[in-house]
């Protein structure tokens, strides 16, 4: 099984061209065996870049631990790369159909490669069980969930997955790798979340550690990203557009006022290209 190796801001997948080849017969073992950094390539997980009825391309994307996500921004970002710089559609305005619908992302082209992408991620999810989560608020707005002892105050936003975003004043590796995953796993959480860690610098300009759902700490989340700029606006803590320094990179983050969608821009890189022996993992 050919694949290719891309990340966007240190957030990396393994990406499998399903126009040309078979799509794998059982994604999330291989996803689990792929990711792994030890035995396998090593990834935050796998998505597969298929043909689609609806648009240019259909993104499948499954975590490092197998489970299938609704979207990933850094994803989409690297499948428009792929799907340009490949040939298979060469315009600089692509649609891709996610588990979040069918989502633009204008790219960035330079030499005739794809440096960067705009996404139009959507107007955000704010109601508490379309997120999901059982906190209460349409959405959840600074609500306390105390975890071991511990009180935090989350803001919770769905980008097409769910998303808790906590605002502390310093991001500690006890906060980050001690508290998310079981933040992650929480009943307030029926179908598990993403944790953001905020710290705000200025109101246009944030840090921010996450821990992902289904793969652990990762250098980057875009829908993160994108839920942590609507809840700082909700919570009057960030302004409409504010970049957001993540451990791989940065993210440049918009909360239109116009037409209430969220738009994310970041780079897209390749990394490599190689063989995988056995596709039927």
């Amino acid at each position: 099984m050919r694949f290719t190796k891309m990340q966007g801001c240190g957030n990396d997948y393994i990406y499998v061209d399903c126009f040309s080849a078979k799509a794998p017969r059982d994604p999330a073992a291989l996803s689990r065996a792929i990711s792994d950094r030890h035995f396998g390539i090593g990834s935050d997980g796998l998505i597969l870049i298929c043909p689609s009825e609806s648009a240019d391309a259909r993104m499948r994307m499954f975590n490092a631990d197998g489970s299938e996500a609704e979207m990933c921004g850094n994803g989409l970002r690297c499948v428009a790369k792929f799907v340009h710089d490949r040939g298979i559609v060469r315009k600089p305005k692509l649609a891709i159909e996610t588990g979040r619908g069918v989502l633009n992302v204008d790219l960035e082209i330079r030499a005739g490669k794809v440096e960067r992408a705009r996404i139009d991620m959507g107007t955000p999810i704010l109601q508490a069980s379309d997120i999901p989560t059982t906190l209460p608020g349409d959405p959840p707005n600074d609500v306390p969930l105390t975890i071991d002892g511990t009180t935090l105050r989350f803001t919770c936003v769905s980008m097409g997955n769910p998303h808790a975003v906590t605002f502390v004043p310093e991001i500690t590796d006890e906060l980050v790798l001690g508290l998310g995953p079981k933040i992650e796993k929480h009943a307030a959480f029926p179908r598990r979340t993403n944790v953001e860690f905020i710290k705000v610098n200025r109101p246009d300009d944030a840090t921010m550690r996450v821990w992902e759902r289904g793969s652990g700490e990762t250098l980057a989340c875009g829908t993160g990203a994108c839920a942590s700029a609507v809840a700082g606006i909700l919570t009057g803590r960030l302004a409409r557009r504010v970049t957001i320094h993540l451990l791989g990179g940065d993210l440049e983050l918009e909360w239109s006022e116009t037409s209430n969608h969220v738009f994310l821009t970041g780079p897209a890189v390749e990394v490599f290209s190689g063989d995988w022996p056995d596709a039927s993992s």
